[in-house]
């Protein structure tokens, strides 16, 4: 559950974004991005966001349809617009993107529409970070969340901060917090954990496009164990390159280490690596083969152009982790 959007991703790679000359057209947003990579491993996965009455949504539905994704649940919103993304490539630190989420469709998914979706008869519900930026959104994924625990589902929660969403940063670390009493695994990276814990975002810096420029104060350890004090199954601390480590409810640290690559965008890796974990999880592995098996589907996706469109089947990615060597 969560955002939708068109993808345009500069062609002209290693270029400043003033130089752009072309853009890829693809279909992207957190949520997206892990149904369909999650479906090309073999899972059946429903995604539940909005788009507006116009050509970009059936971009966006066409493509979903073609992957196989439940789009039954996908809702049209009179009067919205369907989100767009424009993306540079700078390798192998910058990838600057710029938003285009005024009047989102999927901002204004509501509690009716969540009432109308399987919510209830799923293994896994997931929901994201920015589902909680906005209102009808906000109340929608937190009645969601609930209803899909209350059912015996699993609640997933990619952390997904995206700063620029916020009308108010500060907002941020409440929100989260409100939502993981209903969470069994969260995932998200150092800064976002920590920034999910923070009781407000007084050190987050004026630049708000990048994670690297979130500043985010305080000891990573400590917002650990503050995270797993709402009784999380796990928290999935994503650390790039370096891997994944896993902290379970029963204790002790279990770090999976990441594969090579050789990076192209980073975009869509976490996304990836949600969508390998679930799988893993799934098929019942241990954490550490969950999580690499994450590791290898986000080091297929660094190596190409986009999100969505690029991330690994089921065959290719167990390929690849024989290839390396295995678990």
């Amino acid at each position: 559950m969560g955002r939708s959007s068109i993808d345009l991703y500069a062609n002209d790679i290693g270029v400043p974004f003033v130089e752009i000359k072309s853009f890829a057209a693809y279909v992207g947003g957190c949520p997206t991005n892990i149904a369909v990579g999650a479906r090309r491993l073999g899972l059946k996965t429903a995604l539940l966001t909005a788009v507006g009455e116009d050509l970009v949504g059936d971009f966006i539905l066409h493509f979903l349809t073609a992957e196989g994704v439940d789009t039954r649940y996908i809702q049209r919103k009179p009067g919205a617009r369907t989100s767009a993304v424009l993306l540079g490539i700078e390798p192998p630190e910058s990838y600057p993107m710029v938003f285009y989420r005024d009047n989102a469709a999927d901002n204004q998914l509501t509690i009716d529409d969540v009432a109308s979706s399987p919510v209830m008869d799923c293994t896994i519900f997931l929901a994201t970070g920015t589902g909680l930026c906005r209102e009808p959104s906000c109340s929608a994924t937190l009645y969601a969340a609930e209803q899909a625990r209350s059912a015996g589902g699993k609640v997933f929660l990619d952390l997904d901060l995206r700063p620029d969403q916020w009308p108010d940063l500060r907002t941020y670390g409440a929100l989260a917090r409100s939502l993981l009493p209903q969470v069994d695994v969260a995932i998200g990276t150092e800064e976002e954990v920590k920034a999910a814990i923070q009781p407000d975002a007084r050190q987050v810096s004026s630049n708000l496009s990048r994670f690297a420029d979130l500043g985010v104060s305080g000891d990573l350890t400590d917002a650990i164990h503050r995270m797993l004090e709402f009784d999380l199954e796990a928290l999935v601390v994503k650390r790039g390159a370096q891997g994944a480590t896993v902290y379970p409810r029963s204790g002790g640290t279990i770090h999976a280490p990441g594969f090579p690559a050789q990076v192209q965008n980073t975009l869509g890796a976490g996304d990836a690596f949600a969508s390998g974990l679930i799988y893993g999880y799934l098929k019942g592995w241990d954490w550490y083969q969950a999580a690499r098996m994450g590791n290898a589907n986000g080091a297929l996706v660094v190596a190409r152009h986009g999100c969505a469109n690029f991330m690994g089947y089921e065959d290719e990615v167990l390929q690849f982790i024989t290839d390396q060597g295995g678990f």
